[in-house]
């Protein structure tokens, strides 16, 4: 069978996505691209905000007129948010929530044999974290782990927590258990990833903590790097910090939800940090932990961000040594609290302070990309071009760099010296590869190749 996946969202989605791919692939089944014909189209979807919505609608249309007989499957968030209206799709023929999802295989089966649409959308509270193995894609140079999924929190303007559930936390064991392999299959990099990751363990009997498990792994003998996904600011323990600055197998980026800079949105938003709490967390990462690449998330236009609460959100974000932000919009989510809120922001103005952040944000990276230049750094080449046929490289900080090498270094570790900083990212050449893999491609004698040669310098 001929089976297409796409997703929409997070990367937990996409580990999801992966795992599942991985799964069709063991199966038998031929894993073929979404924009391919295909019998089966799988859209894994989110429901994060109302373009999240529409985008899975758009997907599911794009594969219905791909191919108006294939078995179309929805599942993700927004199936599990809205469940009858996914189904009112034109050409949806199952439905799945995120509690189903594991076993969307065996649904798939049921549903070619049956025929006819299905809707099959569980309760997400009291479930076990569901099983999926290690997100392996042989199309992917870095593997996602999932070791937690749900959250207990609140935010006024989030609708998670109804949509993927309670905290629930992956076996410490199982997880180490899951790096070995990934180690083993070749990956270089593995990202441990979450709903609310900073949560992990609390939910363990007996309970452990996101520190403890990052201490374990960086114990193993063989362990690729590891990259933290999103973590919220009060949830950064000084232990955790230490590990970042002291263990080189764990990557020098973190990303923070800062979602507002101004103390009485936040308070409104019912997050659980202040803007001082950030300030202070972001200051010491940077004199603590040198070279490391903060980023994180940041809302524009939230119910009640009057002049002075943005310009106290740009204030912070211009104070502090940021690597970069994501700037969202304020969509107005049903069943969240804040969508019935009175005082929402005009889309003009939400619109306008975005450009203003964006423009501010765009800065700061340039700034920090430009630190780098002159250094060396290790790189995970990624498996996929960049612009004039260059490769391209992930560093441990999350800069992306630009080089000339043999493709056969995609997927494989290399060295690569920083030579200019552009607005997209950074221009290099090889040096050397520093960890992992038996190639001699990418030596340093014969690696080395000049920008100028190029006609990008």
């Amino acid at each position: 069978m001929q089976i297409a996946f796409t997703t929409v969202g997070c990367r937990l989605n996409q580990f999801e996505t992966d795992a599942l791919r991985g799964r069709a692939q063991a199966e038998g089944h031929e894993v073929v691209p979404f924009g391919a014909m295909a019998e089966v189209y799988v859209i894994n979807t989110c429901t994060i905000t109302a373009e999240a919505d529409a985008d899975s609608r758009q997907l599911v249309r794009q594969a219905v007129r791909r191919n108006p007989s294939a078995l179309v499957v929805v599942t993700g968030c927004y199936a599990q948010a809205a469940p009858a209206a996914v189904a009112a799709i034109p050409g949806v023929d199952l439905v799945l929530g995120n509690g189903e999802k594991p076993q969307l295989l065996t649904y798939v089966r049921g549903a070619s044999e049956n025929g006819g649409a299905r809707l099959l959308v569980g309760q997400t509270t009291g479930r076990q974290i569901d099983d999926y193995g290690p997100g392996i894609d042989s199309d992917r140079t870095r593997a996602f782990l999932k070791v937690q999924d749900g959250c207990n929190y609140h935010c006024s303007f989030c609708i998670v927590p109804e949509v993927r559930g309670p905290n629930r936390s992956q076996r410490p064991e199982r997880i180490l258990d899951e790096i070995r392999r990934l180690r083993a299959a070749g990956f270089p990099e593995v990202v441990l990833t979450g709903i609310h990751l900073g949560t992990y363990g609390r939910d363990l009997t007996p309970p452990a903590s996101l520190s403890e498990l990052c201490q374990r792994i960086a114990a193993l003998d063989e362990v690729p790097r590891i990259r933290l996904s999103s973590l919220d600011p009060h949830e950064v323990k000084p232990e955790l910090v230490r590990l970042l600055a002291d263990s080189p197998r764990f990557c020098r980026h973190i990303h923070l939800p800062l979602q507002s800079g101004d103390e009485r949105i936040l308070r409104r938003m019912r997050r659980g940090h202040t803007a001082a709490q950030f300030r202070e967390l972001v200051e010491c990462l940077a004199a603590d932990v040198p070279g490391i690449a903060v980023s994180g998330d940041v809302i524009v236009g939230f119910p009640g961000e009057d002049d002075q609460a943005f310009q106290n959100t740009y204030d912070l974000l211009e104070a502090l040594p940021i690597a970069g932000m994501h700037v969202f919009s304020y969509s107005r989510r049903t069943g969240t609290d804040a969508a019935e809120y009175p005082d929402q922001v005009p889309k003009v103005v939400k619109a306008e302070r975005s450009r203003a952040l964006r423009s501010l944000v765009s800065r700061k990276a340039q700034a920090f990309r430009g630190r780098f230049v002159g250094e060396i750094l290790e790189v995970v080449v990624l498996d996929r071009d960049g612009p004039d046929g260059l490769l391209e490289g992930l560093s441990d900080n999350y800069l992306r760099i630009w080089f000339a090498g043999d493709p056969a270094l995609r997927g494989c570790p290399a060295r690569v010296q920083v030579e200019r900083a552009t607005g997209r990212g950074l221009l290099g050449s090889l040096r050397d590869r520093p960890f992992g893999g038996s190639s001699d491609v990418g030596s340093e004698d014969a690696a080395f190749v000049p920008l100028a040669v190029l006609g990008v310098a």
